[in-house]
């Protein structure tokens, strides 16, 4: 008979799984291509059970994090789980397919073997520059299919028993306007999942395969405590919010809170488009996932059991349930809206706990062309920062990434300048009183990118005609914008766009909003 694993062990194990989590963000970092990777982190890696069971996480974006269990959850759906070999390792980008995300959103997915036994997969996600697609960067705004985006990945096999299928290598660098960079990226994916294989066969070899599966199922009734926990420090009840958008489109949303249940029911809104505004169901229940996991317990300790007490409830064919070939490309924009309008929900049920909106875009902005020193093919990929709103206790704070974008960084600008050819004129609080209030809310951005030889530009900015909403009679914040301001002064301005041809001599101007305020100033 087997000895019970002890709770000195189980400790052990756990805490050796997250520190394998964590080092795979080190080993992408370290050793990716592209500076959206290894400056700006737009990343996320984990380990699940063998089955596709969260079971930790490294640093980098929290709804990055969310696809991995999602994505390898749906390769073992799709292959059986008694067809994965040990050596193999998979590849997808599709929201269709485990992707979760857009095809830009790249999962490397790598199957973990011990003592002959699928006992994990370690599993990361990272922006790619450019998978084809009708614009430089893939990022398309005119895109009416998901066929017209780029290379779909339907999580396919990139390598079988150890060795690589060269034949999918060769289909992604000649689907790429930059196939060094895709391969650099790729393989720096496929050696952090190898670091984390690595780390979790000798947890393994050394206590056993007993205690390593004591040690998971101790970690899921763990995250069920904590979360059920939470709940009981939430009022009851059902609390609804209606939201218009930009386009004038209604949103809704309505959460009810028991003992033991927190439900999301996104039912009854508007139909998926014939454009890049669609997110997938996987989509939305990570930011549900996201507002449970800040308001029952806001730390850093993730796992499946931390999610058990949620239920999402959303209606196939919707633009929170896309299906059939809806293009996905400007999904973070609709995922950061519902994120934002479930924050509002609560926080009107709960203001002295909850802080007013924030910018809530990522105002992703994609400049692709020619370096003009070196001739070599570049693109950009920079979110940008701004203003988060103010609580009942403090100010916002300034400059800072959206909600759902966790530890990311700004390039800066010394490198944006060496790499993409770009002069920027300046990086800026901005100076606006929009979000007064008892507190007031953070302060946005300005930026300058000024163009020293022609390029392509495509960006997607939301909350660029309905204002951050401010709490408890706090003043709005204000709202995103983008403009190119050309050398005889004329000004164009867009809200979501691609195919921008900019001239020399074009400036680039961004705007973030402020946070919005909490409570009335005073008079």
């Amino acid at each position: 008979m087997t000895k019970p694993a002890d709770p000195f062990t189980i400790s052990v194990i756990q805490a050796s799984l997250v520190s394998a989590a964590d080092e795979m963000f080190a080993v992408l970092k370290k050793t990716a291509m592209s500076p959206i990777i290894y400056e700006v982190l737009d990343v996320g890696t984990g380990i699940t059970d063998a089955r596709g069971e969260l079971v930790s996480s490294g640093a980098g974006i929290p709804t990055f994090v969310g696809v991995l269990d999602k994505a390898v959850k749906r390769i073992v759906e799709l292959h059986g789980i008694e067809a994965v070999r040990d050596g193999d390792c998979y590849v997808t980008n599709d929201p269709y397919y485990g992707g979760v995300t857009h095809l830009n959103d790249v999962v490397i997915a790598l199957p973990v073997f011990a003592q002959g036994e699928l006992v994990a997969w370690t599993a990361s996600i990272a922006h790619w520059n450019d998978l084809g697609g009708m614009t430089p960067g893939s990022m398309s705004v005119d895109v009416s299919e998901i066929f017209q985006e780029g290379l779909r990945l339907p999580a396919v096999k990139l390598f079988e028993e150890g060795q690589p299928l060269r034949s999918v290598f060769d289909i992604i660098a000649a689907n790429s306007r930059l196939p060094d960079f895709v391969n650099g990226d790729l393989w720096a994916q496929v050696a952090a999942s190898r670091k984390a294989e690595t780390r979790v066969r000798q947890l393994v070899e050394s206590y056993g395969l007993a205690a390593y599966r004591a040690a998971l199922a101790d970690l899921f009734n763990e995250g069920e405590r904590r979360g059920l926990a939470g709940l009981a420090s939430l009022p009851e009840g059902t609390f609804t919010v209606e939201e218009e958008q930009d386009d004038g489109a209604l949103w809704q949303a309505a959460i009810t809170v028991t003992k033991d249940r927190f439900v999301v029911d996104l039912s009854g809104n508007p139909q998926q488009r014939a454009a890049p505004y669609n997110t997938s169901r996987d989509g939305a229940v990570i930011s549900a996932q996201m507002i449970f996991k800040a308001l029952t317990d806001p730390t850093l300790f993730a796992n499946a059991g931390s999610f058990r007490a949620l239920e999402v409830i959303t209606e196939p064919g919707t633009i929170f349930h896309a299906t059939g070939t809806a293009p996905h490309g400007y999904y973070f924009e609709t995922r950061i809206r519902l994120y934002d309008m479930l924050w509002r929900c609560m926080a009107r049920a709960m203001p002295e706990r909850l802080p007013a909106g924030h910018f809530a875009s990522i105002c992703g902005t994609v400049i692709a062309g020619d370096h003009p020193d070196s001739g070599r093919r570049f693109t950009m990929v920079e979110p940008q920062m701004g203003g988060w709103g103010a609580t009942a206790t403090r100010d916002g704070l300034d400059a800072m990434y959206s909600a759902s974008h966790g530890e990311t960084f700004n390039c800066p600008v010394e490198i944006c300048e060496a790499r993409y050819g770009l002069d920027v004129g300046y990086k800026r609080l901005r100076d606006s009183g929009e979000g007064k209030g008892q507190h007031s809310g953070g302060k946005g951005m300005e930026t300058s990118y000024r163009l020293r030889a022609p390029a392509i530009m495509s960006a997607g900015y939301s909350r660029a005609r309905q204002p951050v909403w401010g709490a408890n009679g706090g003043a709005d914040g204000g709202v995103n914008g983008l403009a190119v301001r050309h050398p005889d002064g004329s000004r164009e301005d867009y809200t979501f766009a691609s195919g921008v041809r900019l001239r020399t001599g074009d400036e680039v101007l961004v705007g973030t909003a402020n946070g919005g305020g909490w409570g009335r100033a005073p008079t």
